[in-house]
């Protein structure tokens, strides 16, 4: 090899290795990295499960008729308020037409037995005031007399009701008008003016022609999952958020938990029921069938040393933070934790307000 050669491969690597050097010096040179540190917080630590649910009117009836028939008219609206017995619709009878022949079958044979009674009461009663007959025949015939006129009644009331669904002795009374049986709100009314509809029965649920519900006394149907419920008892206050109503709490308290849970996509959910606490004049107006939701507070501290879950590491399941010495130097410094609500968790043990935390989520930039 030629000497020009050997100095040229000299010259390559001895500026190879400089630029080697040059560039670890200037990577020795960059900046450290910084992390931003945190101090732990006095606050108060809720931890709290969700219920979703609905808000509904603790009473609510359906009135249905007591006759098959026809809507002929309706008395009331939607939101409108009722007493207790107001007059909601009125049913016009469609008789069924063997039924009704059988009543007017009836009463003809009714009248006719009627008539051949008062001839035997009218002849037996001259022969018993002549002497020629006992006091105990005459009194058979007075008896078939009475019992004559009252058959005669009788048949008379059933081809009315038949017909008009009351009778002449029931006077104002009748089983065709619907009347409100609780005091409140007119929810729905479900048939209009010609509608057919059906009597409640053994067989029949019947039509409904309104549902009316008292709107003053309100209750929220939920259900919880099976990891909570043994965390809430009756008498817990809850905090419902209503979909439909933004900005706006409404309080209410756990009456009910029920004994049996339902599965529900996969998980066990037990139905709840609180009572809702009358709103202020202030608040909005809640309908019926609004869908919530309802905090209920299972633990609580107050006036607790707390600090963010996200400056927790941990090492074999025990949770650690780190504390800074100096600037940017850190110390490891196993800490103590209680009640947590996901986004901050007390700490009992192990720091103080004045300690700065390692944030190891928050890289400062140089």
């Amino acid at each position: 090899m030629s000497r020009t050669a050997i100095v040229v491969i000299l010259v390559a690597i001895v500026a190879l290795l400089l630029s080697t050097g040059y560039y670890l010096y200037l990577k020795d040179q960059e900046a450290p990295i910084k992390f931003g540190t945190e101090n732990a917080q006095t606050r108060t630590i809720v931890k709290k499960t969700v219920a979703t649910g609905s808000v509904v009117p603790r009473r609510e009836v359906e009135m249905k008729p007591q006759v098959s028939g026809v809507i002929d008219k309706i008395y009331v609206e939607e939101g409108q308020i009722i007493r207790k017995g107001d007059l909601i619709a009125r049913v016009r009878i469609i008789p069924n037409m063997v039924t009704l022949n059988n009543a007017e079958n009836r009463l003809s044979l009714s009248k006719i037995a009627l008539q051949n009674a008062k001839r035997e009461y009218d002849r037996n009663k001259g022969l018993f005031e002549e002497g020629v007959i006992a006091e105990s025949a005459y009194r058979q015939f007075e008896l078939t007399y009475e019992n004559a006129k009252e058959e005669r009644q009788n048949a008379e009331d059933n081809l009315d009701l038949i017909k008009r669904g009351s009778s002449r002795r029931s006077g104002k009374f009748t089983n065709t008008n619907v009347r409100s049986t609780i005091t409140g709100m007119i929810l729905t009314v479900p048939v209009e003016v010609g509608n057919s509809v059906i009597e409640a029965n053994t067989f029949n649920d019947g039509t409904t022609i309104a549902t009316v519900a008292n709107m003053d006394q309100m209750i929220f149907e939920g259900k919880v999952d099976e990891s909570d419920v043994g965390k809430i008892r009756t008498g817990m206050d809850l905090i419902l958020r209503i979909g439909a109503i933004e900005d706006e709490t409404f309080l209410a308290t756990l009456e009910r938990i029920s004994p049996k849970g339902v599965e529900e996509n996969g998980a066990i959910k037990f139905e709840i029921v609180a009572a809702l606490q009358k709103p202020d004049s202030n608040q909005s107006f809640i309908r019926a069938n609004y869908s919530a939701n309802a905090d209920i507070v299972l633990e609580q501290r107050d006036s607790v040393l707390a600090i963010s879950e996200s400056l927790l590491q941990f090492q074999n399941d025990s949770p650690f933070v780190e504390v800074e010495t100096s600037e940017q130097q850190f110390e490891k410094r196993q800490i103590k934790t209680g009640l947590s609500d996901g986004i901050f968790v007390e700490v009992v043990e192990g720091i103080q307000p004045q300690d700065n935390i390692k944030n190891p989520q928050e890289v400062i930039e140089q």
